[in-house]
């Protein structure tokens, strides 16, 4: 399945069938992150219920520390 993962064409194994599955294939750890699919800004305990498709537009953003 092909998808968009910050404007990047990105193929994904078909054992990747949720958002929970790309965070964890993407390898994002615990990291604080925020996911957007398809122009929708999901909570986190949605991550394993969203079912992804060819095609699917996802913004993922993490936090970074500093000063």
């Amino acid at each position: 399945m092909n998808i968009l993962v910050n404007g990047i064409e990105t193929m994904v194994p078909p054992q990747v069938k949720s958002v929970h599955d790309l965070l964890i294939h993407l390898k994002t750890g615990e990291r604080m992150v925020i996911v957007e699919w398809n122009k929708q800004i999901l909570k986190k305990d949605e991550h394993r219920g969203i079912k992804l498709n060819d095609g699917d537009r996802i913004e993922i953003v993490h936090f970074v520390g500093g000063g």
